[in-house]
């Protein structure tokens, strides 16, 4: 693919697939839009947009929602804007793969360098091949994407004593109590970001701590792996009166901590002779929320979000700086290879024609082959048959890896102009650069 000067681009300066990404994160959103943006059946939104892109991939976490496409950026523009959704951000081509490797490695991340993100993008990918919305290129790009995440945790300390969304809600806390030594904790929800919360509060010398969730058989399992009580969703009045902190983190599609219910809480906290109730942090990091709007207007409770997270990571980022410095020179060089990948990729239609175009070959002079045997016996077929696939795939092994590699440089055209030649008898275009 020359340009108006006539040469070659670079490999870094071409795309042949078109990849696109839109959403919002933390980084410009807050929880009010976070939650308006998001997409409660995402099934069904896969779905929905199935036909209209060659690919799609939904990303939703607490603190962003992003949609993938194998597809044109201002097809996945129209789409989110007839959904209703507003204020997102578009990135496409190579700006959307250098996006993705820099959300792999946990850079684009509200806590710099957490783990967490890997696992979300395997299970959207997964989401995506039950619904039937994933192409080969799509796959390609969250699997170098994976991969460059598990990479570059290995090779710097980008995420050494990371902390996750869950073990900052618990930083926020003791950064509330000055320590919570002593204190009693609950935590509403016992999934993964349940599991998190558990295991940074295992060794603040707790009091006691309180799980909670929907289904009281997870919560027990949890709690016996953490040394905790199970309690069921009906008694979080009780425990909210007990408890120091909540920490709120369900998967629930609506709010599971309701504002009647802290109200008998705090009553209960009162002290005799003040009339106003001892504190409670309330920690909502739950997307959507987990506590019912207008809680942080009664008595005595301070309500946090995963808003109130930002500072955590500042601080984070700020020791990290180094790290991310290195982070980013390593996947810098690897966006040069995800290029090269997803471009070479990109020549499957082509090879695809050359490959057609030999089969169809192949077959008719296996045919003639059979009929001039004449009588010819299963096993015969069978062995002619194998014959002339093997002979098909040595001769086109060498020109199938040249017209990958043509691609891989940024020269579609060339590896097209080769297939033609074969194909049809066309003259060869040679490379503006040879």
């Amino acid at each position: 693919m020359a340009n108006s000067a006539g040469e070659v681009p670079a490999v870094n300066d071409v795309l042949f697939t078109s990849i696109a990404v839109a959403g919002l994160s933390h980084h410009t959103a807050t929880v009010d839009m976070l939650e308006a943006f998001r997409f409660p059946d995402e099934e069904a939104f896969l779905r929905k947009a199935k036909d209209r892109f060659r690919g799609m991939l939904l990303l939703q976490t607490c603190n962003r929602i992003e949609i993938l496409v194998h597809g044109e950026a201002s097809s996945l523009v129209s789409l989110l804007q007839e959904e209703g959704r507003k204020n997102f951000s578009i990135l496409s081509g190579i700006d959307a793969l250098r996006h993705l490797l820099e959300l792999a490695a946990g850079m684009d991340s509200m806590i710099v360098g957490e783990d967490q993100i890997i696992g979300q993008l395997k299970a959207s990918l997964a989401l995506a091949k039950e619904t039937g919305t994933v192409s080969p290129a799509l796959d390609l790009c969250v699997n170098k994407a994976v991969h460059t995440g598990v990479e570059v945790r290995r090779q710097t300390q980008i995420n050494r004593g990371a902390v996750s969304i869950g073990s900052a809600a618990v930083l926020l806390a003791e950064e509330q109590l000055g320590t919570l030594a002593g204190k009693r904790i609950l935590v509403v929800g016992s999934g993964e970001m349940g599991m998190l919360v558990a295991q940074a509060l295992a060794a603040k010398h707790l009091t006691a701590i309180y799980v909670a969730n929907r289904t009281f058989w997870r919560a027990a399992s949890l709690a016996k792996k953490i040394g905790g009580k199970a309690v069921r969703l009906d008694d979080l009045p009780r425990y909210m009166l007990l408890s120091d902190v909540v920490i709120s983190c369900t998967s629930a599609p609506h709010p599971v901590i309701h504002c009647d219910e802290l109200r008998e809480a705090m009553r209960g906290r009162c002290w005799p002779l003040e009339g106003h109730p001892r504190p409670l942090i309330l920690i909502d990091i739950a997307q959507p929320r987990d506590v019912e709007e207008g809680a942080g207007e009664i008595d005595g409770v301070h309500l946090f979000t995963i808003d109130s997270l930002r500072k955590i990571n500042e601080d984070t980022m700020n020791t990290r700086r180094s790290e991310a410095e290195k982070a980013q020179r390593y996947l810098d060089g690897e966006l040069t290879q995800f290029i090269r990948l997803l471009n070479g990729k990109a020549a499957d239609d082509t090879l695809a024609i050359l490959h057609s175009w030999a089969d169809a070959i192949r077959q008719r002079e296996r045919d003639r082959a059979i009929g001039r045997i004449g009588t010819a016996d299963e096993k015969t077929r069978e062995v002619v048959d194998d014959l002339s696939r093997a002979l098909v795939s040595k001769i086109l092994s060498d020109v199938t890896i040249s017209i990958r590699l043509c691609a891989e440089d940024g020269d579609l055209s060339y590896a097209e102009s080769l297939v033609s030649a074969i194909t049809r008898g066309e003259k060869l275009c040679f490379r503006n650069n040879e």
